[in-house]
C-alpha cells in the first residue's frame, strides 16, 4: 500500500561551485589553459586581461570625457533583445566571399602498423577470397605483432558475422603468407612461434643459429624457466655453446609489432610542469608555472551596462528584465570562476610549500637517500587541509626542479625504522635493493632472503615478504629469473 507523508532530513551536498573548484584543482597545468579558454567561449562576460585597479579607471574616464567620445559600446542591451533583426549571415561560419583565396597548408601524416601490413598484402598474388581472409587476419593482428585469436574462432566468426566460410587449413595457408612480412616475426599465435620465425631468418649454417632453433622449437619451456642444466644435459652440449646460442635467443624481439617505427606518426608525451622550484644559493623558491595560463577579469562594457539599466528601473520592460538576470548570471559566473582559479592556485602553492619545508633536504640536492618517508595526512597536518584536498593537488601534478622533472607522487612514500629507531623512507630502502641486485653475481643472483639479510646487516629491519614487495615495485623478476650464464 502506497503511502505519502512529510520527512526532513539533513544532507550534506556539495554546490556546482564547490564541485567546480574540485575539478579545477584536480586538473593540470595544460588542461587548465583548454578549461579557461573554453569558460572565455561560454561566457562573453569573462575576458583576457589583468583587472583593471581604480587609478586606470580614473585615467581612462578622463581620457573619454577630454576626448567627447561618443558611446563605443561593443554590445549593448539591443543585441539581446532584437535578435530577430540579425542578418543571417552572421549566424554563418562560412561568410567568406568567393573571391577569397583559401590556402591549405599541407602536412605528412604517417602510416600506422595495421596499414604498413596492408600495403605489403597489396604486393602479394592472391584472388579475392584470399585478399579478403588475409584483410581480416590483418585486422585481428595487436600492436604487438600477434595473432592472438585461434582459427577455429575466426572461422565461426567469419561465418556468422559475413556468411563467409572457410576452414582452418584454409586460414592457416594464409597466415603463412602473412608471416612472411616486415617485420620478421608478425603474425605469431604466441611467443614460440615468434622467435621461429625470426631465428629462420638467419645464417642457418651457423653452429649457434642450429642450436637456438633446436632449443626453441624442444625446449622451450626449460629455456623460459631458465633450467640451462637440463637444456645442457639433453643436448649433450657445452656451458660455451649454450651461451652463445642463448646470446643469439636474447637478441630477438618478443614484440616484432615494436619494431614498426614511422616517423612521421609518432604521438610524443609532453609534460609540463606546474611548479617551478629555483635554487638561488642554497634559498628554495617554489612558484607556480602559470606562463600558458591568461589572466582574467570582468569585461567593464557588460558590467557599465548593467549599472545604467538597472539604475532605470522605472523604463524597464520585461525584454530588458530578462535581459538585465541574463548579463547578471553570466557576471556572477565570471566572478566565481577568477575566484576559483585565483583559489586554486592558492591552495597548490600552499601545499607545494609545505612539501617543499618537509623535504628540504632532499631537494637541496636531489639525493633519495634524503628523502624522507611521508604520506597525505603530514601535509594535510602542515597545511590545515583535508586529505582529500592534497590528494587532489598530488594528481598528475608535476615540478620542475634543478635536478629533474618529478610528479608530485614521486615524494609521498612510506616509513621504516632503523635499529636505531630512525624512520626513513621506503624510497631510500628500495634504491640499496636496486643497487645490491644490480651488482650481483648474475651466476648466482641474490634471493629475498639473502637480500633481506643484508639489509638487516645495514640496519633496515625488514622481512623477506617485504623485500618481495619492493622488489615486485621495482619491476625486478626473481633470482631464478635473473640467473645469466
Amino acid at each position: 500500500m502506497l503511502k505519502q507523508k512529510l520527512q526532513q532530513k539533513l544532507l550534506q551536498k556539495l554546490s556546482p561551485q564547490q564541485i567546480q573548484m574540485i575539478k579545477l584543482l584536480e586538473i593540470p597545468t595544460m588542461q587548465l589553459e583548454q578549461r579557461i579558454k573554453k569558460e572565455l567561449e561560454e561566457n562573453p562576460v569573462l575576458e583576457e586581461g589583468r583587472e583593471e585597479s581604480a587609478d586606470d579607471i580614473q585615467t581612462e574616464e578622463e581620457t573619454r570625457n577630454e576626448e567627447n567620445d561618443v558611446d563605443n559600446e561593443e554590445f549593448s542591451i539591443e543585441d539581446y533583445l532584437n535578435d530577430e533583426d540579425v542578418p543571417s549571415y552572421k549566424y554563418n561560419a562560412r561568410n567568406y566571399s568567393k573571391d577569397d583565396k583559401r590556402e591549405e597548408i599541407p602536412f605528412s601524416v604517417g602510416s600506422t602498423f595495421h596499414e604498413f601490413l596492408e600495403a605489403q598484402l597489396g604486393l602479394r598474388k592472391l584472388d579475392e577470397k584470399q585478399h579478403a581472409l588475409a584483410d581480416y587476419l590483418i585486422g585481428n593482428i595487436d600492436e604487438d605483432g600477434y595473432l592472438r585469436r585461434d582459427l577455429s574462432a575466426v572461422v565461426d566468426d567469419l561465418a556468422f558475422a559475413f556468411n563467409f566460410t572457410t576452414t582452418e587449413e584454409e586460414l592457416l595457408e594464409i597466415l603463412r603468407v602473412i608471416q612472411d612480412f616486415d617485420p620478421v616475426g608478425v603474425g605469431a599465435r604466441d611467443l614460440r612461434e615468434c622467435l621461429l620465425l625470426q631465428i629462420r631468418s638467419k645464417d642457418q649454417t651457423q653452429k649457434e643459429i642450429q642450436l637456438a632453433t633446436k632449443i626453441i622449437r624442444h625446449h622451450f619451456d626449460e629455456f623460459t624457466r631458465k633450467h640451462y642444466d637440463k637444456i645442457k644435459n639433453r643436448l649433450g652440449i657445452s656451458e660455451k655453446g649454450l651461451k652463445a646460442a642463448i646470446d643469439e635467443i636474447l637478441k630477438l624481439n618478443p614484440k616484432p609489432g615494436s619494431a614498426f617505427s614511422d616517423p612521421f606518426n609518432k604521438s610524443t608525451l609532453v609534460i609540463i610542469p606546474d611548479f617551478i622550484l629555483e635554487n638561488n644559493d642554497g634559498k628554495l623558491e617554489v612558484s607556480i608555472n602559470s606562463r600558458n595560463t591568461p589572466d582574467l577579469r570582468i569585461s567593464r562594457t557588460y558590467a557599465e551596462m548593467l549599472e545604467s539599466y538597472v539604475a532605470n528601473k522605472n523604463k524597464q520592460s520585461s525584454e530588458h528584465k530578462e535581459a538585465i538576470t541574463f548579463v547578471r548570471q553570466k557576471l556572477d559566473s565570471a566572478k566565481w570562476f577568477i575566484d576559483a582559479i585565483r583559489q586554486r592556485q592558492n591552495t597548490l602553492l600552499h601545499t607545494m610549500n609545505a612539501i617543499l619545508e618537509y623535504q628540504s633536504e632532499y631537494f637541496q640536492e636531489g639525493d633519495e637517500t634524503r628523502l624522507k618517508p611521508m604520506i597525505l595526512k603530514d601535509i594535510a597536518d602542515r597545511t590545515g587541509l583535508d586529505i582529500s584536498t592534497i590528494s587532489r593537488v598530488a594528481n598528475s601534478k608535476y615540478i620542475q626542479t634543478h635536478f629533474g622533472i618529478f610528479p608530485l607522487k614521486f615524494f609521498f612514500s612510506e616509513g621504516l625504522q632503523t635499529e636505531s629507531g630512525e624512520e626513513v623512507s621506503s624510497r631510500e630502502i628500495k634504491k640499496i635493493l636496486k643497487d645490491c641486485i644490480e651488482g650481483e653475481d648474475k651466476r648466482k643472483p641474490l634471493t629475498d632472503d639473502r637480500l633481506a639479510v643484508i639489509l638487516q646487516e645495514k640496519g633496515y629491519q625488514i622481512a623477506r615478504r617485504t623485500v618481495a614487495k619492493y622488489r615486485e615495485q621495482l619491476n625486478i623478476p626473481v633470482a631464478r629469473m635473473r640467473k645469466e650464464l
